[in-house]
């Protein structure tokens, strides 16, 4: 949820000029702050921060995120296996992925539909999947292949980070470069004749033209967050990097029907499953993906609409209902900036609000949530320590 200001409206942050009244009671009656997600020196991915949000130093545990997105599609990743993020993408160009002019049109080729993709991946499979090379489905355009003894010093670029641009220059290189360039020319022409891609192009979508592999990465090594933090837990989201990140440490992985990662997301439904578990488990990390998914489109419109529907039909459901329990604390929080003028993440310290049961009739500061106006608070330096100060009260 969290940007920059800039020209995109009258110089306000989407956060500033949506209308999010239950985050803001959270801010204005709760504690509220800013947080460091991204360590100093480590690229500003949703793996990375949503590791942090976790209560888990990614210095000492993160090892690539792909990784993290198999054990979500119960993949065990096997000593020497590296798994890579394979996104459908759709690229202008005439002479395929590898042409100099080629541009990354959509780094998720449309939003191409899971049903779809899964029709497209399982080919991938059978046409060049073989023993030590395969291909696993997973949800939208985001799906996984694994390679057995590959290196993990290829240089990558994430699909998102690019859009618009040409490709070119960020193509795999380096050590194990010309396998995955083989694999990435081999997959073009069965999407180019792919009964998925003609139908989409007949109802004028984008198709997945190219796949795009980045994010490499071997299987991590986690204490459970029942060790580290003594509590019970449970994780609902719509994408597999977050579902396995909860997988790797022990939690309850709860697949919710509709959601979908973007603004046609079931949010009702998420709301009434994490309601359920919090009947069964001590803690409840709910993630949603739209707001991210708008600002990799550079969209306002779509990420004021994902902010709103959040506060709306997340935060205020939720705030309702933990009313039930005797004893109860809520954060929200972002995982980290995708300002809307460059259509990627970025590192700096990202906003949080924490109301509990004993703070719901307290006196308002008039504080509102946002990036702006939180900027005047000193960011705390992880998102253990985050944890730490959630679950612990200071």
């Amino acid at each position: 949820m969290a940007d920059w200001p800039g020209d995109f409206h009258h110089g306000k942050t989407p956060l500033v000029s949506a209308a999010t009244p239950n985050m803001d009671l959270m801010a204005s009656r709760g504690e509220a702050g800013l947080v460091r997600t991204i360590p100093e020196e480590m690229k500003p991915g949703s793996d990375v921060a949503n590791m942090s949000l976790m209560g888990y130093d990614p210095h000492r545990y993160y090892s690539g995120r792909s990784p993290l997105e198999a054990a979500s599609m119960g993949v065990d990743l096997l000593s020497g296996q590296v798994a890579y993020r394979l996104n459908l993408v759709f690229i202008e160009a005439a002479g395929g992925v590898t042409d100099p002019e080629a541009v990354m049109t959509s780094y998720s080729a449309g939003h191409i539909s899971s049903d779809e993709a899964r029709a497209i991946v399982e080919d991938l499979e059978k046409e060049l999947g073989r023993p030590g090379r395969r291909f696993y489905p997973g949800v939208s355009y985001r799906h996984l292949l694994v390679l057995d003894g590959a290196p993990l010093s290829t240089a990558m670029t994430p699909p998102h980070d690019i859009t618009g641009r040409p490709v070119g220059e960020y193509l795999p290189s380096g050590d194990g470069a010309a396998d995955l360039l083989e694999i990435m020319r081999g997959a073009a022409p069965i999407l180019e004749k792919h009964p998925v891609n003609s139908a989409r192009v007949e109802k004028g979508l984008e198709p997945a033209n190219s796949i795009w592999l980045w994010g490499q990465g071997k299987k991590p090594a986690m204490p459970l967050f029942r060790k580290e933090y003594g509590l019970s837990g449970a994780v609902i989201s719509a994408v597999d990097l977050v579902k396995g990140l909860g997988r790797v440490i022990g939690m309850e992985v709860i697949d919710v029907p509709g959601a979908t990662g973007y603004l046609d997301t079931n949010y009702e439904g998420k709301v009434a499953a994490a309601v359920d578990a919090l009947g069964e488990r001590d803690f409840v990390f709910v993630h949603v993906e739209a707001p991210d998914e708008a600002g990799h489109q550079g969209d306002l419109e779509a990420k004021l609409q994902a902010i709103e529907d959040f506060d709306a039909r997340v935060v205020g459901p939720v705030l309702e209902q933990v009313k039930k329990h005797h004893s109860w604390s809520v954060m929200v929080v972002t995982d980290h900036s995708t300002p809307l003028s460059i259509m990627t993440h970025s590192s700096e310290p990202v906003p949080y609000a924490v109301l509990r049961s004993e703070d719901g009739g307290g006196e308002s500061t008039g504080r509102v949530y946002s990036e702006v106006a939180l900027a005047d608070t000193d960011a705390l330096p992880g998102g253990e320590a985050l944890m730490r100060l959630f679950l612990g009260g200071g």
